[in-house]
């Protein structure tokens, strides 16, 4: 049964496209994060090990509540690998292992990706596609990878 919530059939259809999007970025940062975590070496071994547990331990939980939401608006989440690499923009470097530094910058990089699609969505729900909880629920995923980004980002100084 689908939802009667006063948002037409149509425009649920293009808010579940939109958050299928979001929470395919979520699953490949979350999957690149744990690559990370689980390959990180050399200097500061344990503090860049501990950092990334911590970064995709919080992805892990905001990408269940992205799948909720789809749910929750009549879509169907999608859940395979398939799926979330042809619909995320963050790219995945099979065989791959870079320095410590390197692995925050690319971290970094794909959480500032993340963060302007979501910008851009915020505002499609909201002002193309009359769902102001949606626009609300991606501003507060957005503001998720703001701090996220923000904490790699301090590694770089």
């Amino acid at each position: 049964m689908k939802p009667n919530i006063g948002i037409t059939a149509d425009h649920l259809k293009k808010i579940t496209t939109i958050i299928s999007s979001v929470l395919a970025d979520g699953m490949m940062v979350y999957i690149k994060t744990r690559k990370f975590h689980w390959n990180v070496s050399g200097e500061s071994f344990m503090e860049y090990h501990k950092l990334f547990e911590a970064q995709y331990t919080e992805i892990e939980e905001e990408i269940d509540e992205v799948a909720e939401r789809i749910s929750k608006l009549g879509g169907m989440p999608i859940g395979t690998a398939k799926e979330f690499s042809s619909l995320s923009q963050i790219k995945e470097n099979p065989g791959v292992i870079p320095s410590s530094l390197d692995m925050v910058k690319e971290l970094l990089a794909d959480h500032e990706s993340i963060i302007i699609s979501l910008r851009k969505a915020v505002d499609e729900c909201a002002d193309k596609l009359g769902d102001a909880g949606t626009s609300d629920f991606l501003t507060n995923i957005m503001e998720d990878h703001e701090t996220l980004a923000w904490q790699l980002r301090r590694y770089l100084k």
